[in-house]
């Protein structure tokens, strides 16, 4: 059996090990080699933002939320709009997609908010479940809300939408394999293999910790 003092000992042992872990883990990122272009996803949840200090840390793009569902806007897309384009960071913007409100209202919602701009990315609607929704339309249904409401956003920007769909969300509704539009896949630490294709946008981690950021950021990288 352990004395005691060798129990202390292991524990704190597995204690630091656990931290070094934790530390290494917030810090993680792909390789810049496999995956030259990474940025950012944010919103008004991340905290202060200094782009300039975030740039040269390796963020080459950011994309910030602009709207969630039909009638709220992230009161800090219009402060990250206007400083991603004075730190000389590529932008876009992101709309948080509701299963509670009408498709059609959400893009008339986000194409107010969002002003057209030629340079900017593709504009990205993000589909995720939340747990303050508990609507869950049919899945005829909701393929053409998202149909029209793809149209609307595509016909103020110009540009094909990127489609942030979660695993969850996929698993139940196959969005990726409705729509021909890229994919930005989620997962931490493993690049992921969910849906009908390939993505072109993964966001490896949600926990990270880097200079330029107060608190946690997403951090995601584009395929070559």
């Amino acid at each position: 059996m352990w004395g005691l003092g060798r129990f202390v000992l292991f524990a704190a042992a597995f204690a630091l090990a656990g931290v070094a872990g934790w530390r290494m883990a917030i810090r993680w990122h792909p390789s810049v080699e496999t995956y030259p272009s990474q940025g950012v996803d944010v919103s008004e949840a991340t905290g202060a933002i200094e782009w300039p200090v975030l740039k040269g840390a390796g963020a080459d793009f950011g994309y910030a939320v602009a709207t969630v569902g039909a009638t709220a806007r992230d009161r800090a897309f219009q402060t990250h709009w206007a400083a991603m384009a004075t730190a000389g960071v590529r932008r876009g913007a992101i709309h948080v997609f509701s299963f509670c409100q009408a498709p059609a209202a959400q893009a008339d919602a986000f194409n107010t908010v969002v002003p057209h701009d030629d340079t900017a990315l593709p504009a990205a609607i993000a589909f995720a479940f939340d747990e303050g929704c508990a609507e869950r339309p049919e899945r005829a249904a909701l393929i053409d809300g998202v149909t029209d409401m793809i149209h609307r956003i595509e016909s103020h920007t110009g540009k094909p939408v990127l489609l942030q769909v979660s695993r969850a969300v996929e698993k139940d509704y196959r969005l990726i394999e409705a729509f021909k539009r890229s994919l930005w896949a989620t997962g931490n630490f493993l690049s992921p293999a969910y849906g009908t294709r390939g993505w072109r946008m993964w966001r490896a981690s949600d926990i990270r910790r880097v200079e330029g950021v107060e608190g946690p950021v997403n951090w995601d990288v584009a395929a070559k």
